[in-house]
């Protein structure tokens, strides 16, 4: 949530960052209702102000023996007028506070202008695409060939969008899992932590899932219950509410969890395979920060999320993501894009974001400056590192040999026991 005080003070410069995202109109209404609101308030500050006068003047009235009667009735008058006037206030308040929630993040002023992937700028690719001497197969053909997914038995069990893994194929799932938390832990210094997998609505509101993106969520049925679209959500919530000294800072924790999506929106886009499902297993990396060291933390977690890939020995690109083109929450968004042959172009792997204190406002996570004793918001980020499912399908379709086995990454042998499936 931004903070309301760009509403009355540096109003400009916010509608232009917010008109990059084409959300100015947003901040629009949000000002004026914030007009309206502090407008109402002064009609009901200065009609107490006046029943005070006017209670004065009964005192007055009474110490002298006067009639005070006329008095007392336009008092009550007044009164019943503040209450009614204070209910208008308290709805044109909660107008205010909804709005805000509908509001993005600032873009920060170096990512590019536009609200698609060519705008997106390139920073660097490591790794060459492999050439094949025979037409590379996508995932979704040789999976099933191979005995390592299954579709129709997906879709028996759940509809469209789901994915049954088999022996060899479950078995790599899990040493890819296994592989990326033991790397985030024990060489990039996370801590790691399971969280549960259904959060409350005020869980979902702390990192900006609701209201926004509900129709977009899972939720169970007459309860207060949302099947989580990623850990990021429960993860960064852990310290909702809190005040955390600052030589607790930076924290790094990582987790392992199933994501829930209903894709809304999405229906015939990337309909075949594993890319976009309604669910799927990610490793998430979150870090909370001092202001001061966000965009660096976001430079070191991109690192750990593009180690990954550098182990698996697997091609890939890095884009910063234009202004108009990413999450909610976030001032700045690097993605990961890994090679697939089986597509022939680089598809997203991992989005890593600095939501400076945007989630921190939401969520009322804060710490205290040990020089000064001052309490201020603290900045988050996450990214993937990585989504297992799109890590597996890079996996499978860059290492297929012609006579449709796949040669196990290095990396991953000591977890599969094999270097060949």
């Amino acid at each position: 949530m931004l903070d309301a005080r760009c509403l009355r003070d540096g109003f400009d410069a916010a509608r232009a960052a917010l008109s990059r995202r084409g959300a100015g109109d947003l901040l629009d209404k949000a000002r004026d209702a914030d007009a309206a609101w502090r407008k109402a308030l002064g009609v009901v500050e200065a009609l107490k102000a006046a029943k005070n006068d006017l209670s004065k003047q009964v005192g007055a009235f009474k110490k002298e023996g006067k009639d005070a009667a006329e008095l007392i009735a336009l008092g009550q008058r007044k009164g019943e007028e503040i209450s009614a006037l204070e209910g208008e206030s308290k709805r044109l308040e909660a107008d205010l506070a909804d709005r805000m929630t509908w509001i993005p993040n600032l873009p920060h002023e170096s990512v590019p202008d536009g609200n698609n992937d060519e705008a997106a700028r390139e920073e660097r690719r490591v790794g060459v695409p492999r050439e094949f001497t025979f037409t590379p197969k996508p995932h979704h053909e040789l999976g099933p060939e191979r005995g390592l997914l299954d579709f129709e038995a997906a879709s028996k069990l759940s509809g469209a969008r789901f994915a049954v893994l088999k022996g060899a194929g479950a078995a790599l799932h899990r040493a890819l899992t296994q592989f990326m938390l033991d790397l985030h832990v024990k060489e990039h210094g996370y801590l790691e932590i399971a969280p549960p997998f259904l959060v409350t609505a005020e869980t979902m509101r702390g990192t900006g899932q609701l209201p926004k993106f509900a129709d977009e969520s899972f939720k169970v049925d007459g309860q207060d219950f949302y099947l989580i679209p990623t850990a990021e959500v429960p993860v960064t919530n852990l310290h909702r509410g809190e005040i955390l000294t600052e030589s607790e800072l930076p924290k790094k924790y990582v987790s392992w969890t199933p994501c829930f999506r209903s894709e809304a929106g999405s229906y015939g886009k990337d309909t075949k395979g594993m890319l976009r499902q309604h669910q799927f297993e990610k490793v998430e990396l979150v870090h909370f920060v001092r202001p001061e060291d966000s965009f660096q933390a976001l430079e070191q977690l991109t690192q750990h999320a593009e180690t990954v890939l550098q182990k698996l020995e697997l091609p890939y690109r890095v884009v910063t993501l234009p202004a108009g083109d990413f999450g909610f929450a976030a001032a700045k968004t690097y993605d990961i894009e890994v090679w697939l042959p089986g597509q022939g172009k680089y598809r997203e792997i991992s989005s890593c974001s600095n939501c400076t204190d945007f989630q921190a406002r939401r969520a009322s996570i804060r710490f205290r400056r040990e020089a000064t004793s001052k309490v201020e918001f603290l900045h988050t980020l996450n990214g993937s590192g990585l989504a297992v499912g799109r890590t597996w399908i890079a996996v499978v379709e860059n290492n297929q040999n012609a006579d449709g086995t796949i040669t196990v990454p290095k990396a991953l042998r000591p977890f599969l026991g094999s270097d060949t499936i």
